[in-house]
Formats: structure tokens, sequence, C-alpha cells
């Protein structure tokens, strides 16, 4: 018989009783995330213990420098797409070309950094996928701010991750510890309509329709509307109040968990035409990707004799590698060369 899933666009799930509480705790929060993986992967978290100060922080810091004259960000632009730094500017990508999909450039604008803990041999084979961060002259403290977020934040994707675990029935530290060496890409974005900007081309999005490649996204954004999720067969508006994240999954965790667990189709759609002056919607997507020498195969408690194996192998930093691509060199990404 065929699964039926609901059409639930975002599931809440409060993440302190998995953090503070016994057992039980424990088995109904991983429980609660499973039927949302299930569902349409998108979790609103709460209870995760990020103080909301250093939230506001984060974004306040890379809106100051989103704030600096175009020529001044020019400066912080990395020649070389493969590494994924710095800055990127308004109209040079599109999110929808990873999936094949041919849109006019998203109208938005991203600084992005990667972990500065990538240090020794095991990195050292795979550095191209660990550039080093640039870090802006301003505004002032920017990294150091980022630095503390990231750690609160990490200390969460791993409590997420221990969760999932515990819902494959696999061992609580399954996922960290094939995660170790992992990839992880935070990206501050700014979606900002300047006065007198010309409307939106035909099809054209603040980022346009994708899925996230890897495992596991957590979102911070302002609680502006934009951000729509696909379920049953309709676009869904999500709000993020103050205070959570928006967590969703990737394609590599769909593929790993033999289609158990779902990867969605989301996008950031244009303010209204007919609402004037000046929007901004300010977020920090952190990315958290398989480590580029990792082959992905199903995970042994998602295949059984009567649901086989979906997909084939594939090299993971291959498969990041041409998603990343295709969308900012707005290209058909080719996946077949990541196949094993």
């Amino acid at each position: 018989m065929q699964e039926v899933r609901a059409t639930l666009p975002v599931h809440p799930v409060d993440l302190e009783p998995f953090r503070l509480g016994g057992a039980a705790d424990r088995a109904s929060t991983a429980a609660a995330i499973d039927a949302a993986c299930r569902d349409s992967g998108f979790l609103l978290v709460s209870g995760h213990g990020v103080p909301t100060s250093l939230c506001d922080a984060a974004l306040d810091g890379f809106a100051g420098f989103f704030d600096l004259p175009l020529a001044d960000k020019r400066r912080w632009v990395v020649a070389d797409e493969t590494a994924n730094r710095g800055y990127s500017e308004l109209g040079k990508e599109g999110l929808a070309y990873s999936r094949g999909e041919e849109t006019p450039p998203d109208l938005f604008e991203a600084f992005n950094v990667g972990r500065e803990d990538a240090t020794g041999p095991e990195y050292d084979r795979v550095r191209a996928f660990h550039a080093p961060n640039l870090w802006p002259d301003e505004p002032a403290g920017l990294r150091a701010t980022w630095l503390e977020y990231e750690l609160a934040v990490r200390a969460v994707a791993d409590e997420l991750l221990r969760a999932m675990a515990l819902a494959l029935g696999l061992p609580d530290t399954w996922f960290t510890e094939q995660l170790e060496r992992a990839v992880i890409t935070a990206r501050a974005i700014n979606y900002e309509r300047a006065p007198g900007a010309p409307p939106p081309e035909p099809g054209q999005a603040r980022m346009g329709a994708h899925t996230d490649y890897g495992v596991l996204t957590i979102l911070l954004a302002d609680d502006v509307p934009g951000l729509q999720v696909f379920r049953a067969g309709e676009w869904h508006d999500v709000a993020v109040p103050r205070g959570t994240f928006v967590c969703n999954l990737g394609d590599m965790l769909e593929r790993w968990t033999n289609d158990r667990w779902t990867s969605t189709l989301h996008r950031v759609v244009p303010p209204p035409a007919d609402r004037s002056g000046p929007v901004r919607r300010r977020s920090i997507a952190r990315f958290l990707d398989c480590p580029p020498d990792l082959v992905v195969e199903c995970i042994p408690t998602c295949t059984s004799p009567d649901r086989p194996a979906q997909y084939e192998p594939v090299a993971a930093g291959v498969w990041l590698r041409e998603k990343i691509l295709g969308s900012r060199a707005r290209r058909r990404p080719d996946l077949g060369e990541a196949v094993v």
C-alpha cells in the first residue's frame, strides 16, 4: 500500500524536552521529528536554547555589511565560484538552476562563510571545500559575533541530528559521527527592494524555487513575508516568529533515508506590487552538507526486502559542487558525475 502523507507545510517542534528531559521526552521528540520529516521535511523549532539577543546581533551584523556602498561590498567578491565564500551581489545567482529550471536572476545579495575549525590533514585532503573565510573591515566585530552564533547553532544542529538518529532506530551519535568533518556554510542573505526599483520580471523571485542540497538547513530570519513551501500542489506562506528557527531537510538526507524523509521545494517571493517603498527581509541560512569524501548510500534501517534502495551511491563532494555551480553560474548541474 502506498504511504499517505499529510500536507502540513511546517511542523512545530519544541526541542527543549529533548535537550533537558529524560528518555521518554527524547523518544517523544524524536517521534515528532520523524513525523515532520516524513511529511514536509520542514520544522519550526523552538526551545533550542540560543538567546534571541545573539540571533538579533547576527542579523544586525550582516545587515551592517549589506548597508555598505556596492563598491565596498564588491571588494569581498571571491573570483573562484567553487570556493563558495564572500560576497554575491544582487542578480548574480538563480537558485532554480540547481534543479534544471531556467529563470531570471534572483533578487537577493548574500555573504558566505564556512567553518573556521577545518584544520588538519583530514581537511587538507578536501581543502577545496574548506576555503578560507574573508571578513570585511566593516562592521566591526562581525567575525566575533558570527563565531559566537555559529557555536550556539552547531549545538542545535547536533541535538537535531541526535533526535533524527533515534527516529531512524540508530545510535544517537550516528549522524554526528558521520558528519564530524561536514561542509558547513552559513549564508547571510539580504532581500531589499530599493526605492524606485523596477518591478520583478515575469517569473522572477527573490529566491527561486529549489530544494536544499545537503543534510540539514537551520534558517534564522526576520518575520517578514516571502518564504513559501510547496505542498500538495500549492505554495504555502511560512511565518518565522521571533525566537524560532525554520529547519528543513536537503536532497542528500532524502537519498540517505531512501525517501522515508522529504526534501521539499521552497522559494522566497517578492513583496506585493502594490506595497510601496523599500521592503527588507534578512536571514542567515546555515547549511550542513556531508564530508566531501563521504559516499552516501541508503541507511541500513531505511531499507528492507519490501523497500529496496531507490538510489545509487553518490560522492557527496561532487554532488555539492555541481549543485552550487549550477545556481551560481546559472547552468544545469551534471549530477551524473556524482554517481559512484
